[in-house]
């Protein structure tokens, strides 16, 4: 498979700003990962996600100078009907984009605006509710649900346009730590299932790096460190860049550096890893 993003030295500046919001970034991802966008807050990557999505340049005004490929077109030469059959998103708060009386009319709002044939977008909005276990809240008014299973919704309709590359920003910053887990999960499985690519802008590490193929952080508008989470959490540079770092991670290492302790073998990530390797440690 090849690149599903490619961001070609991207720069860009708002009007009246003095410095650039995003500078001499470069990235790929390939289809089908789970990538995921970490930094300190102001660092571009509210910015970053409008160029990906259309709204930089389209309907943000500024410097803009590079450019963004998504699934083989140049986002400054596609119209905002295509990308958004293209690129999804799904925004931090969900009640921000599900407003209609019930969740089914939700899910097909996107496909009634594309002009999709009503068999068509009958089959769709069934697929949704199919893919993300809600079936039973079709009828339900969005007002009445949970954070979570308003999460769900929102990202119903993001997938019932089929998009080939779908954006989560900071998708659990509402959520309780069990919900969170349910959606990260969730998004493992979709990506197992239909080959869809994420892109996560997230603080909240400890979820997300253990189904993550690669981490991505940004500084000061810039791209500053790459790899699997891993390889970048490990390094002796993430969390001087404003990363959290995990706290298996962080745990690790302290059972590590302890006075009179033994190394903790390989590089944990999570939960999991952390209770299997100190049961190895202590048999």
């Amino acid at each position: 498979m090849g690149d599903i993003l490619g961001i070609e030295r991207l720069n860009f500046r708002y009007p009246e700003s003095p410095k650039n919001a995003v500078s001499d970034f470069e990235l790929s991802i390939p289809e089908g990962e789970i990538a995921v966008l970490a930094g300190p807050s102001g660092c571009g990557k509210s910015t970053l996600l409008r160029t990906v999505n259309g709204l930089i340049p389209h309907m943000y005004g500024g410097e803009y100078s590079g450019d963004v490929i998504v699934a083989g077109s140049s986002v400054k030469g596609s119209s905002m009907r295509d990308l958004a059959q293209t690129v999804g998103f799904l925004f931090q708060n969900p009640e921000n984009q599900i407003f209609m009386f019930t969740v089914e009319r939700d899910i097909a709002f996107g496909l009634e605006n594309l002009g999709v044939p009503r068999e068509e977008m009958r089959a769709r909005v069934d697929e949704a509710l199919r893919l993300l276990r809600i079936g039973d809240l079709a009828q339900r008014a969005p007002h009445e649900l949970s954070d979570g299973q308003k999460q769900r919704v929102a990202l119903a309709g993001v997938l019932a346009m089929r998009p080939k590359l779908v954006i989560l920003d900071e998708p659990t910053s509402l959520l309780d730590p069990k919900t969170a887990s349910e959606l990260v999960a969730l998004v493992a499985r979709l990506r197992e299932e239909l080959g869809t690519t994420f892109v996560v802008v997230e603080h909240r590490l400890d979820l997300l790096v253990g189904v993550a193929d690669r981490l991505v952080v940004m500084d000061g508008g810039r791209k500053v460190l790459e790899g699997a989470p891993r390889d970048v959490l490990f390094g002796d540079d993430a969390e001087a860049h404003g990363v959290a770092i995990p706290a298996v991670t962080r745990v690790q290492k302290a059972l590590t550096e302890s006075k009179g302790g033994r190394a903790v073998a390989g590089r944990l990530l999570t939960p999991s890893e952390l209770a299997s390797a100190v049961e190895g440690r202590q048999g």
